[in-house]
């Protein structure tokens, strides 16, 4: 049996729990490995964690600086090199651009790991797929994600999320929440069909399980409306009628909903209280300019109003929630609309999944705490286009 189709039909069948010593076991017999470990990106996406935890014998590995860092940051295979002995294989462990992990593999011959990597890079690949299905009846990888305990509210976030990063050929989307382990209403959302992208921002109130019971209310209530077909303004019209049919006023949320024509680039937004938008374009950072319309579940009955703005191939659009744009440094500055558009301009390098990590640490360094007071959500899209 063909090696590649050995590893496949073992993740296949292997219990949903075992997948790391089903793809271990065909490793070592296909491909002569002398170890194999998987690290998921933890929350925050600071560390990897190793599968098994201190069962494996491994510690937390960073993103940045260290071998497996550079394949997950890349998304390219990469062939650590020993003076001499084994060699490692840090293979990206990433569906259609969210990106998971990696695949860790020792090899004891150079020669034939070089030959074999584009192999060992599919398999990564498979494993990722395997690994989605079967966080469906299992904790074993939900749980090794975890440096720290969530808080309720954060669980209850996190499970709400499509995934942290999205890739097709027209665009890449690239997105994450802070504090990770504790963050309360800010969300994201989005959706790809064969001709459009659905984009939703929501820049939450509140605190604990109120802000995410809240959130997680808006959120569902604009999917179900998405779902049946529903214009974009007519789904915050009936998100907000589950808003306010909830909590009569009492409480509300900013969302910004974006409808994206995947062949022409031609957006649709609706603008109910938004969180920033600026857009990168040609190296000139500027706000889109957008009719405010009000907050979702403010009061009853509200109309809303989509318009529209088109983009173009090379463009890429940053959003930032208030979490980002409010911070006070110890000195009393505001963030602002200057510092973002700085870090956007300084991050324009970077691929769109390494972003949102890049913009918050820079916002980590201008509030000269760890301690955070508010949620922070940066998302990023790169615009291709067809």
């Amino acid at each position: 049996m063909d090696r590649f189709v050995a590893v496949e039909r073992a993740l296949r069948t292997a219990a949903p729990h075992g997948l790391l010593a089903a793809v271990r076991r065909e490793l070592e017999r296909g491909y002569g490995a002398t170890g194999t470990d998987l690290l998921l990106a933890d929350y925050a996406t600071a560390v990897l964690l190793p599968v098994n935890g201190p069962t494996s014998g491994r510690a937390p590995v960073p993103v940045h600086g260290s071998p497996a860092g550079r394949a997950f940051g890349a998304q390219e295979p990469f062939l650590e090199e020993p003076a001499r002995g084994t060699v490692r294989a840090h293979l990206p462990v990433t569906v259609r651009g969210d990106r998971i992990g990696v695949l860790c593999v020792d090899l004891p011959d150079g020669e034939r790991a070089r030959r074999d990597l584009g192999e060992l890079a599919e398999i990564a690949e498979v494993l990722g797929h395997a690994l989605l299905v079967a966080e469906r009846d299992t904790d074993v990888y939900v749980r090794a994600r975890r440096r720290d305990r969530l808080t309720l509210a954060a669980e209850m976030q996190w499970q709400l999320l499509p995934g942290r990063s999205c890739s097709r050929p027209e665009f890449d989307l690239g997105a994450q929440l802070e504090p990770a382990y504790a963050v309360h209403g800010d969300n994201f959302d989005w959706s790809a069909s064969g001709d459009r992208l659905t984009l939703y921002v929501t820049n939450g109130t509140g605190e604990g399980i109120e802000a995410a019971l809240l959130t997680n209310l808006a959120v569902n209530a604009l999917r179900n409306a998405r779902r049946a077909g529903i214009p974009l303004s007519e789904q915050a019209a009936l998100a907000d009628q589950a808003v306010y049919g909830h909590y009569r006023g009492r409480s509300h949320l900013a969302v910004l909903m974006l409808e994206f024509d995947l062949a022409t680039g031609q957006a649709r937004v609706v603008d109910a209280g938004s969180p920033w938008l600026l857009r990168l374009r040609a190296g000139v950072v500027e706000p889109v300019p957008l009719d405010a319309q009000l907050p979702l579940g403010m009061f009853e009955e509200t109309e809303y109003v989509a318009q529209e703005f088109r983009l173009e191939p090379g463009d890429r659009l940053v959003f930032a929630s208030d979490g980002v744009y409010d911070v006070v440094s110890p000195s009393g500055e505001t963030y602002g609309d200057a510092a973002l558009a700085r870090a956007v301009r300084a991050t324009r390098l970077l691929p769109a999944a390494e972003v949102p990590r890049a913009v918050l640490r820079e916002l980590s360094g201008h509030r000269g705490t760890p301690e955070v007071k508010d949620d922070a959500l940066v998302m990023c899209l790169d615009w291709r286009g067809r």
